[in-house]
């Protein structure tokens, strides 16, 4: 069914029952386009950003032993203490770094990990940095609780990495955090580690946090390390870095992410989560424990059949009139320009209606990125050949000039 009137008065009441703090939600521009979607016929999805390969056999099995088990209850409100442990030396031994249960904690999704770190810091007169185009998450949340946000923009032409100078230009005395999210969504640009170092560097100095949204730190091609914030800054003094299981072992809706920072802030986030989401899902915290413990086949092979979709993709972008594009090289996500104040709403709309392929237009990320659109290779190299069987020809008619 489309986005009817009742969804957007859903978002765009008045109604004075209602936190005014709930008009800086935007409407969720992937949910529209797949609520649309779904009242036609025949599409293909290049639009949803999850997995399509199943969960490996063994964090199946470990969540139907867990649930056999009897294991429904709660767990720790940090989370269940042999997957914090798991955690713990999963990521000492991946990045040379002394890390503790007590520096971790069990949420709801990195969705909730994401709400607890930057609402927790969010507060009137603070200022915050964040890319554009990003994760629609991170602005809003920032604006819910009264904080101000700084975007700093990104381009197709140069693979939409964030320069680190014009992040260090952009803080201001008030700056309190600035977020990062490597590779991107939706961009699938991965910072290299001087990126990273030059921006912890200064905000080290300044005293300033730095949230890293790590989610797809596996899906990293072309043989590349991936340089996470863990292996780039002194002391988790001033940083929370956030993932999940979602991406990395198609586990999207078991929901069960985590937040790493310094034993004091741990402390600090496990009551404001006792007051949310309370603990994460118990089967499915030993599903992750199954994970880190099952070597790397799974992540192997999705690597390899995501590379496989990447490059095709890349070529088919390369062959469409008016689309400029770049070979992303993380996460599963090509973000395309359109050329200069064509409006990508319009473009993903008509493409949807008369094409049959459904895409996410850039304005869900950002405010400078009107004329993109987010393409996601979470689907088979079938159905994306398929798609620009579509959309080359349709694009080869447009006149946006």
């Amino acid at each position: 069914m489309a986005l009817g009137t009742s969804d957007v008065d859903l978002y765009e009441s008045e109604d004075p029952m209602w936190n005014p703090a709930l008009l800086t939600i935007p409407i969720p521009g992937i949910r529209k386009m797949v609520n649309l979607a779904s009242s036609l016929e025949d599409v293909i999805h290049l639009s949803i950003g999850q997995p399509d390969l199943p969960a490996p056999k063994n964090v199946v099995d470990a969540a139907v032993e867990a649930l056999q088990a009897g294991q429904t209850g709660y767990t720790m409100d940090a989370g269940l203490p042999e997957l914090l442990d798991s955690l713990a030396t999963y990521y000492g031994d991946r990045y040379q770094r002394e890390l503790t249960a007590d520096n971790i904690l069990v949420t709801t999704g990195a969705t909730e990990a994401i709400y607890l770190a930057l609402t927790a810091v969010a507060a009137p007169g603070r200022h915050f940095i964040v890319p554009d185009p990003a994760f629609m998450l991170y602005a809003p949340l920032i604006r819910m609780n009264g904080g101000e946000v700084t975007e700093i923009p990104t381009r197709a032409e140069n693979n939409h990495q964030l320069d680190p100078q014009e992040v260090i230009d952009a803080i201001e005395p008030h700056t309190h955090a600035i977020v990062l999210n490597s590779p991107s969504n939706p961009t699938g640009t991965l910072y290299p580690k001087e990126t990273l170092e030059a921006i912890l560097e200064e905000a080290a100095y300044r005293g300033i946090h730095v949230i890293s949204d790590e989610v797809y730190d596996h899906l990293v091609y072309d043989g590349k390390e991936y340089p996470s914030v863990l292996s780039c800054c002194s002391d988790l003094d001033h940083v929370m870095v956030v993932s999940s299981f979602s991406k990395t072992y198609s586990m999207a809706g078991m929901r069960i992410g985590w937040l790493i920072a310094s034993q004091a802030a741990i402390k600090k986030l496990r009551r404001y989560h006792m007051f949310t989401t309370t603990v994460a899902n118990t089967p499915f915290q030993w599903a992750g424990v199954a994970a880190l413990r099952g070597g790397s086949e799974f992540t192997d092979h999705m690597l390899a059949e995501y590379t496989r979709r990447r490059d095709r993709l890349v070529e088919l972008v390369e062959q469409t009139p008016h689309l400029t594009g770049y070979k992303p090289e993380g996460a599963f996500y090509l973000f395309p320009s359109l050329p200069e104040g064509v409006n990508g709403t319009n473009v993903a709309l008509r493409l949807l209606k008369e094409t049959g392929v459904c895409t996410i237009p850039g304005e869900t990320f950002g405010n400078s990125c009107n004329n993109a659109l987010r393409l996601s290779y979470s689907t088979s190299l079938d159905k994306i050949e398929e798609a620009f069987e579509r959309i080359i020809p349709w694009m080869a008619k447009q006149d946006f000039g």
